[in-house]
């Protein structure tokens, strides 16, 4: 039997539950022993949901919008604070991706209402006359998942964001599978992000790998997958879709 477990407690296991209830497709077989004994993971640390937002610009043109984006940034942190940024150099090119992380939808809402009232935020100049298209998902985080910016990777880091789409219903087995290995693979180098779409496209399961270069990006993805090995994971499903993006940090990303 499926159920749906909601609590408002204060603990990690009663924060797991909620989220695994939010959308049709995370939906899991639980019981009492679910409840009462906690499985290992972050979400102690990390906010409910994180909001992607990847705008597309005319080329030549996204180092004009990071500038005034960085102007902006004193103002737009007075509401909430940015979880990272992020240009891509290969991939869908001219494409920024900021991330803000939020508790919940309702605060993501305030924050929204509060920016469009900000007469000084609104005053300096933003990036509508530059972009060409954009898009938001909400992501909620892996269980497995440490809060972004909560590990400190140094800097001249390069990020590869791999979005993986999945049949409906294929979720959990992928978060299953991935929870008994991803220590194994943390070994190589670290997991900065790992989310699961809310809202937007569904049934994406997003996972951005933190690199020195693209050499040790090379020999960690040889290292890991060595036969024998608890990577990659055991899920018993594929994905339908797979894309890659490698990514540069903004000078003034969080995460860099």
């Amino acid at each position: 039997m499926y159920f749906w477990i909601v609590f408002n407690g204060p603990y990690p296991i009663y924060r797991m539950c909620i989220w695994h209830s939010r959308s049709e497709s995370s939906i899991c077989p639980t019981n009492l022993l679910a409840i009462t004994t906690p499985t290992p993971c972050h979400l102690e640390d990390a906010p409910m949901l994180y909001e992607v937002r990847t705008y597309t610009f005319r080329p030549g043109t996204v180092a004009e919008f990071e500038e005034r984006f960085a102007k902006r940034l004193p103002l737009r942190e007075k509401h909430s604070k940015l979880g990272a940024f992020w240009h891509t150099e290969f991939g869908p090119l001219n494409q920024v991706i900021h991330v803000y992380p939020y508790e919940d939808l309702r605060q993501r809402t305030a924050v929204r209402a509060a920016l469009a009232q900000d007469t000084a935020w609104n005053q300096l100049p933003g990036g509508a006359d530059l972009v060409v298209a954009q898009e938001a998902e909400i992501m909620n985080p892996a269980p497995f998942m440490h809060a972004l910016g909560s590990r400190d990777y140094g800097a001249g880091n390069v990020y590869e964001m791999r979005t993986y789409t999945y049949a409906p219903g294929d979720i959990p087995k992928v978060l299953d599978g991935w929870a008994n290995a991803i220590a194994a693979r943390e070994e190589f180098s670290p997991l900065a992000a790992c989310w699961t779409s809310e809202l937007g496209g569904l049934n994406k399961f997003v996972h951005t790998w933190v690199y020195k270069d693209l050499n040790e990006r090379a020999r960690v993805r040889e290292a890991s997958r060595q036969a024998g090995g608890a990577w990659p994971p055991q899920t018993g499903v594929r994905p339908i879709r797979q894309e890659n993006k490698l990514l540069i940090p903004a000078p003034f990303s969080p995460v860099r």
